[in-house]
């Protein structure tokens, strides 16, 4: 079944669209929403929240605006990051016991953990100043591209063109180290 179908089913409240739209993108999804919240079981509850949310505004969705994927990609990590940024979220992060947190410090060699332990604005701060703006709006704050263009006042175009050059930097910046 092709996108084009699921999104026919979907736009008519059948279930079996919303089946076929599991299948076809809860992995990718899914890796969106690990890769901000680490936690498995919290990470598979926002996951089906973002089917809910994709179910429930579907309407909202415009091909003229963007891709669908693009679309579902950014609910996705919209979510993630607003379960991040809410309080029950926080409160049970507080409440882990020091175990939790061993594996940050063994093999500090290893760039992944470095990233993990010191935190990867620090290695944002390093770039370009129109870099560290973009990438905070975008990825720290959650803003969409749209969002950033605005708060930004350049063209969304342009916004999309430095978001890619500014992440290809950060790559090359992180190999280095």
């Amino acid at each position: 079944m092709t996108q084009e179908e699921v999104l026919i089913l979907l736009h008519n409240k059948e279930e079996k669209g919303y089946t076929m739209l599991y299948d076809m993108y809860s992995k990718s999804l899914f890796a969106v929403i690990s890769n901000l919240i680490k936690d498995r079981e919290e990470a598979e509850d926002v996951l089906q929240e973002v089917f809910i949310k994709i179910w429930k505004n579907i309407d909202s969705y415009s091909e003229s605006k963007g891709r669908f994927y693009t679309w579902i990609i950014n609910i996705a990590r919209n979510s993630a990051i607003d379960k991040l940024r809410s309080k029950g979220y926080n409160n049970s992060q507080k409440n882990l016991s020091a175990d939790n947190f061993v594996h940050l410090l063994d093999d500090s060699n290893r760039l992944t953990q470095k990233i993990d332990t010191i935190g990867i604005q620090e290695f944002v701060k390093k770039l370009k100043p129109k870099c560290i703006a973009l990438i905070d709006l975008l990825f720290f704050k959650g803003y969409t591209q749209q969002e950033a263009s605005e708060e930004l006042a350049i063209p969304l175009g342009t916004v999309k063109t430095q978001n890619r050059n500014c992440i290809n930097d950060l790559r090359t910046f992180l190999k280095i180290v």
